[in-house]
């Protein structure tokens, strides 16, 4: 009697590879999820933040964060602990970061953003409770700056914060404006910006934006695959 061989027959092996095709398609899938909801998130965001500046001032006839916690306190009708300077704009946050920091407090204390923001003068971490955190916890700032790609004098931007990986941003470029990241009203940042990108409350992250954009023109570098890009809203 001769033995019988051992082993899978070839039915056996494809339903395997199709198991594990079905296996590597969900994972694929549920990625392209996660990552699109958090593109929905971070422009949602933006739109949002946005939406609360100006209608603060419409309300108002104040910017958010340049007003005087006194005369904001009596406006609003609960205490605001921290003011501005009542020069009519938001300060740049590159050090002192009052205006940029009382701008959450006035806003979620007049009742147009969720959350709630106690102020002060320290820059902001995603530890605490002084600016809203994009998708990735790290923290957002508003403010007068000229830390972004291209033409750059100093406008008022939204700093979408760190920890957003390439493809995101590229994604998020491309929803919002031209996916060009020195052009239009959503643009890369220089490694040596000041506004969070160098590496300072979070350096395990390394040096910002080296691998985020590249080439002439430039573009986001999808193949560096960076995971540590920020970007800014142009108001």
């Amino acid at each position: 009697m001769s033995e019988r061989q051992g082993g899978f027959t070839l039915v056996e092996i494809a339903v395997v590879l199709v198991i594990v095709g079905l296996l590597l398609g969900g994972i694929l899938k549920g990625r392209e999820l996660i990552n699109s909801a958090r593109v929905r998130s971070l422009a949602d965001t933006s739109s949002t933040i946005q939406a609360a500046y100006f209608g603060f001032i419409d309300r108002y006839r104040r910017v958010p964060g340049d007003w005087n916690a006194s005369d904001a306190t009596t406006a609003i009708g609960v205490t605001i602990n921290t003011g501005g300077n009542d020069n009519g704009r938001l300060d740049s946050p590159a050090g002192d970061y009052t205006e940029n920091n009382a701008l959450w407090e006035q806003l979620s204390k007049a009742g147009f953003l969720q959350g709630s923001y106690r102020g002060g003068s320290a820059a902001p971490t995603p530890a605490g409770d002084v600016s809203p955190l994009n998708a990735f916890h790290q923290v957002i700032v508003i403010g007068r700056t000229s830390d972004y790609l291209g033409d750059n004098p100093v406008r008022l931007n939204l700093v979408m914060g760190r920890g957003v990986p390439v493809g995101i941003m590229r994604e998020l470029d491309s929803k919002l404006d031209d996916g060009v990241p020195d052009t239009g009203a959503v643009r890369g940042v220089p490694a040596n910006a000041t506004v969070f990108t160098a590496p300072g409350p979070d350096a395990a992250h390394g040096a910002m934006e080296a691998d985020c954009v590249s080439g002439t023109p430039l573009v986001w570098d999808l193949p560096a695959g960076a995971r540590d890009c920020n970007g800014v809203y142009l108001f």
